[in-house]
């Protein structure tokens, strides 16, 4: 993959309300990161989106410009940098089978660092200056906002069909749900009830161990597949999509109760 050409930052030419931009960030490597804000505001809360297994692709940047369009900074961080820099791929099958072999390439200790990493960024903006901090993530970066809601920066967490939770973690070890103890902000997790990559009873268990840490964490069933919140792929469900985006919207606004 061609690394990205750096673009300064720019009004949305379609929202005057937002900027967006490509930054890096700073982790002993250069992190790309797709950065959207709103023009104006200060002490905003951010939100790190974290990308399914096919990069920041359009539609990572559209969510992440959505989110600033809701008065959040959203930065959206590569985390295949480390070895696919500039990958951003569609929805064909190939495509899927590569963006998999990367995500098999990831560690969680790589993937912790570099959000940590995000997020020590995301401070350093005068339009976020301390506020709280979020996540949300989709498809394998469903996953990965689960692991990284562990992190003591984050107080919310917006997981969308997270495979794989319950039985293992990038780059081997204990399944990323025997760290729920570890969370110390509120978690949603949303799932399709029809996805053939998480099965019934792996929901069970992380809907079972979310409860038994904090009454604040929900999880929600919508009779979809996987993917269901990204109008580019063929499970996009919209009555799914909304519903979820309502409680994700519910979610975030408790970071502004914390400024």
């Amino acid at each position: 993959m061609e690394p990205k050409q750096w673009r300064i930052q720019q009004i949305s030419m379609t929202d005057p309300a937002i900027r967006t931009s490509w930054v890096q960030v700073p982790n002993g490597i250069s992190i790309d990161a797709y950065l959207a804000e709103p023009t104006e505001g200060s002490s905003l809360p951010a939100i790190v989106v974290i990308q399914e297994i096919f990069g920041v692709n359009a539609h990572i940047r559209d969510v992440t410009e959505r989110i600033a369009r809701e008065g959040y900074v959203a930065i959206a961080p590569a985390i295949f940098q480390r070895t696919a820099p500039g990958f951003e791929v569609g929805y064909s099958q190939e495509e899927t089978r590569l963006g998999r072999k990367y995500k098999d390439l990831t560690t969680a200790e790589e993937l912790l660092s570099d959000i940590q990493a995000t997020i020590a960024h995301v401070r350093t903006l005068p339009s976020m200056n301390g506020a709280a901090i979020g996540t949300i993530g989709f498809c394998f970066g469903g996953h990965v906002v689960y692991l990284a809601a562990t992190l003591p920066d984050v107080q919310a967490t917006a997981s969308f069909y997270g495979a794989g939770i319950a039985t293992m973690t990038p780059g081997g070890g204990a399944p990323t749900i025997s760290r729920t103890a570890e969370i110390k902000g509120t978690l949603y997790a949303f799932f399709g009830t029809q996805d053939p990559l998480i099965p019934a009873e792996q929901i069970d268990q992380v809907e079972t161990e979310l409860r038994a840490h904090s009454d604040k964490h929900h999880v929600f069933r919508y009779p979809a597949g996987h993917g269901f919140f990204c109008d580019q792929r063929s499970d996009y469900s919209s009555n799914a999509a909304a519903d979820a985006w309502n409680h994700v919207r519910q979610l975030f606004r408790t970071l502004g109760d914390q400024r």
